[in-house]
């Protein structure tokens, strides 16, 4: 392996056996979902489910199938704390599994879109259970949302963003553990009860924010991945990291992947089988990857 710095981010980062105390977030939200019987009604904007054919779906077998592993969740949960990212975008919150990876123990501020309106208010009911106060969830088709001018932020009254989860929580992290108690987070710590409206502040573009990452996981057909990453190009930052996901998952995919990685702004690409991860370090030589994680 030529570049330290991969080599670096595969020896401290992709190998960590280190148990993060962030873990357990992950784990609880996991199961919150899990246990959720819930059938919600999906609108699918992408390319679908090989496995969940029917439009009515219960929230535990989503989990189950379709969300991120636990091994991916706290890859993701790493990387974020490693890179040292600050902003990031994703496109596809599902149930939020994936973006409570990125959320849980980190200094980051994230705004996610989803397409469908059942899926995003799961997910998010479920940050607001968990404390994860520094998300910000957009539901809509992404055409819509990945606008240049004219689109409203949403402010929560009341919310703040803090720069560790636990402080959100504020509860002793050996208490998600406890097997004959659900988690519960302190009534001093709760969001007093807001209005319902949004309050609009200043017009605000997505497009025009730079990002430290952007996950990619809301669509899974050549096309659209590849206009994604076109359009996103604008927002990513000499340090910058682009994650899709499922690269392999169709001729489609893995056709917009070689292009992606081709492309003359990407310098380091890595192929880890479910994700395709690339870098826009201007002082490093086009280097290709392919790493088992």
């Amino acid at each position: 392996m030529h570049s330290p710095f991969v080599y670096n981010l595969v020896t401290k980062c992709f190998y960590d056996r280190k148990k993060h105390l962030s873990y357990l977030i992950l784990k609880q939200y996991r199961k919150s979902l899990l246990k959720d019987e819930r059938t919600i009604r999906i609108k699918d904007f992408g390319a679908g489910s090989r496995v969940l054919k029917s439009d009515e779906r219960e929230v535990s077998k989503m989990a189950k199938i379709a969300g991120i592993s636990p091994k991916r969740a706290r890859l993701l949960n790493r990387l974020v704390r490693y890179l040292e990212v600050d902003t990031a975008l994703e496109l596809g919150t599902s149930l939020g599994m994936g973006t409570a990876a990125m959320a849980a123990g980190n200094n980051i501020k994230i705004t996610t879109l989803e397409g469908c309106p059942e899926t995003g208010k799961v997910a998010e009911e479920k940050f607001q259970e968990f404390g994860l106060r520094n998300v910000e969830l957009k539901v809509g088709e992404f055409e819509e949302k990945l606008v240049v001018s004219g689109q409203w932020s949403v402010v929560r009254p009341n919310s703040q963003l803090t720069t560790d989860n636990r402080l959100a929580y504020g509860a002793d992290f050996q208490s998600m553990t406890n097997r004959n108690s659900k988690f519960q987070i302190p009534n001093s710590q709760k969001k007093q009860p807001t209005t319902d409206s949004p309050q609009p502040t200043t017009p605000i573009s997505i497009l025009n924010t730079k990002y430290s990452l952007l996950f990619i996981d809301g669509n899974h057909q050549k096309e659209a991945t590849l206009a994604y990453f076109e359009k996103l190009l604008a927002t990513v930052h000499n340090d910058s990291v682009m994650i899709f996901d499922d690269i392999h998952w169709s001729r489609g995919m893995e056709e917009a992947w070689e292009e992606i990685k081709a492309h003359p702004q990407v310098r380091v690409s890595i192929d880890t089988f479910q994700w395709g991860m690339v870098f826009f370090r201007r002082e490093q030589e086009k280097e290709h990857f392919v790493i088992r994680v």
